[in-house]
């Protein structure tokens, strides 16, 4: 258990935020599956791009349990500051700030990771947004812009100072995107040097690992992302693991078929008929892509344009593929 201003997160298990992945359905579905906090899809500070439909969907949190934590990317202290108070009175309890997007169409608004290139616009966005709200606000950062530049111990130290509550580091720089070796050891450094609570992030894919994280840096938490994308157990399996030091009962197939129909309905739903189709085929593409039959299915799944169809060759799926039943718990038992 750790604190983040007045919340109480009962497990070391935290989602990431993750665009176009951790909407709402997402969200209530990793939370159900034990973790510990949820964090949006990011929403951009530009106060302009609010009343488009794909911000108008992101900004639907406020009937979600508590804590409700909203991430914002910008560049602007001011407009940070802004955008900050117009998430919390839409119902945001958390105000994560992204300092560790890697995508050039952010970088090239000088926000999201480019940001650790300017430890002094970093101090001025962080204490302009801190002042601005009377919620807890937390950073999400990478070790540095590259390999020599890296400047996270810095940066964790501006932004203890300015009030932040909480600190997330995925262990890369910026320009090892998602490869390269995880700088576990800098993660370290940076727990050692602050007193607030640092979640670790970046290649957690078992409770193995998540635990093994957890005893290499002190960290408060593990932040799972892309290894939760078609795995939402895998936030029970690390809880499960962390308090008995076995591994979790595999899910059986009911229960993946109950989870995956359950979390498509819940996409069609949310963004309608048309937008939740074309959305459920990543997401149905990751949870049967390590399966026997899986490629193969999905190329037929992403030719459906229809919801209704959607659901019933999903259903079809599972009668129809013996090796299903084996193969999908053996791949979420991890």
């Amino acid at each position: 258990m750790f604190s983040i201003g007045p919340y109480q997160i009962q497990r070391k298990t935290v989602l990431a935020p993750m665009a176009g992945v951790t909407d709402l359905p997402f969200r209530q579905l990793c939370r159900e599956m034990g973790a510990g906090l949820v964090v949006s899809e990011m929403v951009a500070a530009d106060p302009s791009t609010w009343s488009s439909q794909k911000s108008k969907l992101r900004i639907q949190f406020a009937d979600e349990p508590a804590p409700r934590s909203v991430q914002i990317a910008g560049y602007d202290p001011l407009m940070m500051a802004e955008a900050a108070r117009f998430n919390v009175q839409q119902g945001a309890e958390i105000i994560d700030i992204n300092m560790g997007c890697p995508a050039k169409k952010v970088l090239k608004k000088a926000a999201g990771s480019a940001l650790l290139q300017h430890p002094d616009l970093v101090r001025d966005i962080l204490h302009a947004v801190v002042e601005s709200v009377d919620v807890p606000v937390t950073l999400k950062i990478r070790t540095g812009w590259d390999r020599q530049n890296r400047n996270a111990l810095t940066i964790a130290k501006i932004a203890e100072d300015a009030g932040v509550a909480a600190l997330a580091i995925h262990g890369r720089t910026r320009a090892c995107r998602f490869v390269k070796e995880v700088e576990y050891d800098t993660i370290a450094d940076v727990v050692a040097a602050v007193s607030i609570p640092v979640m670790a992030n970046g290649d957690i894919t078992s409770p193995e690992k998540a635990l093994a994280v957890l005893e290499k840096t002190g960290a408060a938490a593990v932040m799972i992302g892309r290894a939760a994308q078609g795995n939402p157990w895998i936030f029970q399996q690390i809880n499960h693991y962390l308090e008995f030091g076995e591994a979790a009962a595999k899910p059986t197939i009911e229960e993946a078929e109950r989870v995956m129909c359950r979390h498509l309905a819940a996409l069609h739903a949310f963004y309608g008929a048309f937008s939740g189709v074309k959305i459920a085929r990543k997401h149905i593409g990751w949870y049967v892509s390590a399966l026997e039959g899986g490629k193969a299915f999905t190329q037929q799944f992403n030719q459906i344009d229809c919801h209704l169809e959607q659901q019933y060759v999903l259903q079809q799926f599972f009668r129809n593929t013996e090796l299903a039943t084996t193969q999908l718990t053996q791949v979420h038992a991890a």
